[in-house]
């Protein structure tokens, strides 16, 4: 019995020093040095005159190679990321069975040619016989008809001999421009079948932005309006022109293709990711709506899918508000609710902030 009631009163002592040092804990936390923070004003903005839309570059001039005939690839002398010039050759195709068709078209040529010389011959004699009326007039239309039937021989000959040429062309596949080598689907070996992709081809030096635009804004857009092109992974802000508006949407998931020429610049390159901020002109009709709320986006603290921002409570602690947002620039983010014109929030902070933590404004 002795034993039981030792430990229990171990226990009971715990329990009871535990729950003193908690709120001692707690307090202490919240009695450390102040964070200084500085603090910004919401205030209402023009919002409403841009859109945003994200999107990546693509080369104005982009060729995908491929061919008409189907045989073994028995050369590819480029890699990707190479340069290569206009007219050079980049894969060779097993072209047997094209050099089988080239000697039958000249065997074919050869013999429609003996026949249309000695049925030229034939007419020619056999309209000098009429002339001097040693020959019938029906001699005279069997031999043109002769004549004509090798004439049209010959031409189908050399016909063939035409599609044999072309088809060589197929088998030897040369650069249309000049460019860089940017995608390789295959190798030397394998199978080429008509219209399989084998290369594509870039100039890097002339970009475009391509970007999907909502149906809400599409209707603003205008061939040659400028707009404000941010490349993602420097920050870099570009003037960019529209040059393409596609006004369909039926192959895009119900967003509209927008093509915007850029500068030529050597420091971007094709698949590099941007935002794209398009201007538009208020109207008086829906200025009343435009005015909206703007923050800087480093004043968000982010959490999982959620964003928010620290305010200040009469007790001068950190309190921290979750938000909606809404358009966003290249800096700064639309709020839509959670905040309010005239509040104050913390813009920056010299320590780490959490709810309850006490704050002194710079």
């Amino acid at each position: 019995m002795k034993k039981i009631f030792y430990g229990l009163a171990f226990v009971i002592t715990i329990a009871t020093f535990t729950n003193c040092s908690s709120p001692q804990d707690e307090k202490a936390a919240y009695t450390s040095d102040p964070v200084i923070v500085t603090l910004a004003k919401t205030g209402f903005e023009n919002a409403g005159s841009f859109a945003n839309a994200s999107g990546k570059l693509i080369s104005k001039n982009s060729v995908n190679l491929s061919t008409r005939m189907m045989g073994y690839i028995t050369s590819i002398s480029v890699k990707v990321g190479q340069q290569v010039s206009a007219g050079q050759q980049l894969v060779t195709i097993n072209n047997t069975d094209i050099q089988a068709k080239d000697g039958q078209a000249d065997a074919q040529i050869l013999q429609a040619q003996a026949t249309y010389d000695a049925a030229k011959k034939d007419y020619d004699r056999f309209r000098n016989l009429f002339n001097t009326q040693s020959a019938s007039q029906k001699e005279l239309d069997d031999m043109k008809v002769r004549f004509d039937m090798a004439n049209a021989s010959l031409k189908a000959a050399k016909l063939i001999k035409s599609e044999v040429n072309a088809q060589y062309r197929y088998s030897n596949i040369s650069a249309p421009i000049s460019g860089t080598i940017t995608a390789k689907f295959v190798e030397q070996g394998d199978l080429a079948s008509p219209g399989m992709p084998l290369l594509t081809i870039e100039s890097p030096g002339i970009l475009q932005a391509q970007v999907m635009v909502s149906e809400n804004n599409i209707a603003q857009l205008k061939n040659g309006m400028q707009t404000q092109v941010q490349i993602k992974y420097s920050g870099e802000e570009i003037v960019g022109t529209i040059a393409e508006i596609s006004h369909s949407s039926a192959n895009s998931g119900g967003q509209y293709m927008v093509n915007i020429n850029l500068p030529i610049t050597k420091n971007l390159l094709p698949g590099m990711f941007v935002n794209v901020r398009f201007p538009f002109a208020n109207t008086k009709t829906h200025a009343s709506k435009s005015n909206s709320i703007l923050i800087p986006k480093t004043a968000l603290v982010q959490k999982g899918q959620l964003s928010g921002v620290y305010t200040i409570s009469a007790e001068n602690t950190a309190m921290l508000r979750w938000l909606r947002l809404g358009k966003e620039t290249s800096d700064e983010v639309e709020v839509l609710s959670g905040l309010k014109a005239g509040e104050n929030y913390v813009l920056h902070a010299d320590g780490k902030l959490f709810n309850g933590a006490k704050v002194k404004m710079k």
